[in-house]
């Protein structure tokens, strides 16, 4: 599946469904949607995005998801039987996320908590962590687990899985992802 720069330019504002259902216990936090995600409507998604095969590298999810293409409802009823739910911060798509402002993540961040509140995940997983760092105004915030929780959630911030991400490979945000699913009693494959 391939999209033209116009037919992504469609997207742009476009929000994504949160994909969580009973039992959450991890939830993944995005900072937004970017334009192939809007597109075909599964977080995480573009081909260059690390995201889902960092998850089946750590054992956190037991299938390939086609990020490229889009989940399928098998994917997305493996993701949320296993206890993993998906949302961002700023629910506005963009193609890159240096055009949210610091004012869209701070509410964002009051969004994320109410969030947080409703669905009782036992772990939050923020990828990013300069956005969280301007959405929850804690400029000296370190990659890991956090000292403080969110709404009652153990807190960690983990590496953005995108591609534009050149720090980070595959293997090194498996091992990050592994310690918050670890956490929140995801069982590991």
């Amino acid at each position: 599946m391939g999209f033209t720069r116009s037919e992504l330019e469609a997207f742009r504002d476009a929000t994504v469904p949160d994909l969580v259902g009973p039992g959450l216990r991890l939830l993944f936090v995005g900072i937004n949607p970017g334009l192939w995600t809007a597109a075909t409507n599964t977080h995480f998604a573009h081909p260059g995005n690390r995201f889902y095969p960092a998850l089946l590298l750590a054992g956190v999810i037991t299938h390939e998801i086609d990020r490229g293409s889009g989940m399928n409802e098998a994917d997305r009823r493996h993701v949320v039987e296993r206890g993993i739910g998906i949302t961002n911060v700023v629910h506005r798509a963009t193609a890159k996320a240096s055009e949210l402002s610091a004012l869209e993540l701070r509410e964002g961040a009051d969004q994320l908590r109410r969030f947080v509140r409703a669905h009782r995940p036992s772990v939050v997983a923020i990828a990013g962590i300069t956005a969280y760092r301007t959405a929850f105004g804690l400029p000296r915030a370190s990659m890991g687990k956090q000292p403080e929780e969110l709404e009652g959630a153990e807190l960690w911030i983990v590496p953005n899985p995108s591609g534009l991400n050149a720090h980070e490979t595959t293997a090194t945000l498996a091992m990050a992802y592994r310690e918050p699913a670890v956490a929140a009693g995801i069982a590991i494959g």
